[in-house]
């Protein structure tokens, strides 16, 4: 059996699990638009960003021409796709799942020490960890850290270790402000641009920043995990915590930037901007610090 059999073989198989798949070239990127969806002059697929008509049998767009169907995937339109294929690719968000992409070994430590166990496939320079649920797609949410779901596709690997465990609220909060349409008009005052905390604004910080991101990206899942109710209360819990922990440090510790995050994660999730701020400023105060420290 050659590669070309091998692949597309795996690919039909996959289909019968629910996996929508697609070819990848050598150089494991997608297939260029033929000449009618070059440039998206066909308007694009319906499931795309710019959502559109376009129906066209060849694999073009990348993972939005993903498919499941056994009678796509042997078609006489992707044959020749198929004859030039390097490698085999899945469109994760299309299976309801997510991908965690962690692209090198500190990636995979973060991992183990921050977000619940499931099925890992291991991948040239790290490890693919994979969830039961969809979400929006991120590039670089930590370094070395990518989330590949909807709107984004990942080269299939093999079937890893271990079992699939369901999307966890650590991994939603890593993208939270992409994720989250502001559900009042308010609510496009919180700072989405602004930086994440590093040691670059805590130079008389005691902790490593290991010891600080860990519990920081904690406090943000909790704060995320709260849609329905709850999020303003724990947004105050999860800033008293943090802040108790630099009472002993000299200082700067980069706290307004902690805070910043933190109402930012609740005002994601419907809390009023102002409540937000009031919420992580008390947490602040009863920990003995104020927000600018």
């Amino acid at each position: 059996m050659n590669t070309v059999t091998e692949l597309l073989q795996t690919a039909l198989r996959l289909a019968e699990l629910g996996l929508p798949v697609f070819p990848l070239r050598q150089g494991k990127l997608p297939f260029g638009n033929c000449s009618a969806c070059a440039r998206s002059a066909c308007g694009d697929r319906p499931h795309m960003k710019a959502a559109g008509a376009c129906q066209c049998p060849a694999p073009c767009h990348g993972w939005a021409a993903a498919t499941a169907d056994p009678a796509v995937l042997s078609s006489r339109a992707w044959a020749s796709a198929w004859q030039q294929a390097g490698a085999i690719a899945y469109h994760p968000g299309g299976a309801d799942l997510t991908v965690v992409d962690l692209d090198n070994r500190e990636a995979v430590l973060w991992a183990r020490q921050n977000l619940p166990a499931t099925k890992a496939v291991a991948t040239t320079r790290g490890e693919h960890w994979i969830y039961q649920g969809a979400m929006v797609s991120a590039n670089r949410v930590l370094p070395g850290v990518d989330i590949k779901s909807r709107m984004q596709y990942t080269r299939w690997y093999g079937p890893g270790t271990g079992s699939i465990a369901v999307l966890p609220a650590a991994v939603r909060a890593l993208t939270a402000r992409e994720e989250t349409t502001p559900p009042r008009a308010r609510v496009a005052s919180s700072s989405a641009g602004r930086a994440r905390w590093d040691r670059s604004v805590a130079t008389g910080c005691r902790h490593t920043e290991t010891f600080v991101r860990t519990g920081l990206d904690r406090g943000l899942a909790k704060v995320v995990a709260c849609r329905e109710q709850g999020a303003g209360s724990q947004a105050y819990g999860v800033a008293r915590f943090l802040a108790a922990q630099h009472t002993a440090c000299p200082g700067p510790c980069g706290l307004g930037t902690l805070a910043q995050q933190i109402i930012d994660a609740a005002v994601s999730v419907g809390v009023p901007q102002a409540y937000a701020e009031r919420a992580v400023t008390n947490g602040f105060a009863n920990a003995g610090l104020v927000r600018a420290s």
